[in-house]
C-alpha cells in the first residue's frame, strides 16, 4: 500500500512537471504564427498649389557598366524609355516637402524641404519599382538595379 501511494504521488508530480513544462514552452513561442493585420495602403496626396507650380524633375541615370552618368528631364506624369535598354522611367508624382502622415504621403509646403519624386521603372514592360528618389537622401529607399543608378538631381516649375 505504501509503495502504491509512493509510486501514485511519483507519477502526479511528474505529470505537473511534463504540464508545467509543456505549457512555459508553449509560452515561449514566438507569436509569430497568428495572423497579422493587413498593412495599410499608402495613399499620395498631391497639393493643388504643388501640382501648378512643379513640371518637372531631372533624374541622372548612371550606366555602371560603361561608368557614365545622363540626366533626363521628364515632365511629371510621362515616361522616358532609355536608350540602349529594355527599361522604361515613369515620374508619377513630386512633392517638394514631402512628408509622411500616418498612411498618407504629401507635401507640407511649396518649399524644397526634402524634394522627392515618385517613380516607376518598368523593364520589357513589367513594372520592376515604384518608389521615391530622395535628392537630399539618395541612398534612401534606393533602388538597385545591375546596371544602372537612378538619382534626382533638380525640379523644374511652370515657369
Amino acid at each position: 500500500m505504501k509503495r502504491l501511494m509512493k509510486l501514485l504521488v511519483l507519477s502526479s508530480l511528474v505529470a505537473i512537471v511534463l504540464t508545467t513544462g509543456c505549457n512555459e514552452k508553449q509560452k515561449q513561442e514566438p507569436a509569430a504564427a497568428l495572423p497579422q493585420p493587413a498593412k495599410a495602403p499608402t495613399v499620395v496626396v498631391v497639393p493643388e498649389d504643388v501640382r501648378r507650380k512643379w513640371k518637372a524633375v531631372q533624374i541622372a541615370v548612371s550606366d555602371k557598366h560603361q561608368n557614365q552618368r545622363q540626366v533626363y528631364t521628364l515632365k511629371v506624369g510621362s515616361e522616358l524609355k532609355l536608350p540602349g535598354s529594355n527599361l522604361t522611367l515613369r515620374v508619377e508624382n513630386f512633392l517638394p516637402h514631402f512628408v509622411m502622415e500616418g498612411t498618407t504621403l504629401t507635401s507640407q509646403s511649396n518649399e524644397l524641404v526634402n524634394p522627392a519624386a515618385q517613380i516607376v521603372i518598368r523593364e520589357d514592360a513589367k513594372e520592376i519599382y515604384k518608389g521615391w528618389l530622395f535628392s537630399l537622401y539618395p541612398t534612401t529607399h534606393a533602388f538597385q538595379h545591375p546596371f544602372y543608378g537612378f538619382t534626382l538631381v533638380d525640379y523644374l516649375t511652370a515657369s
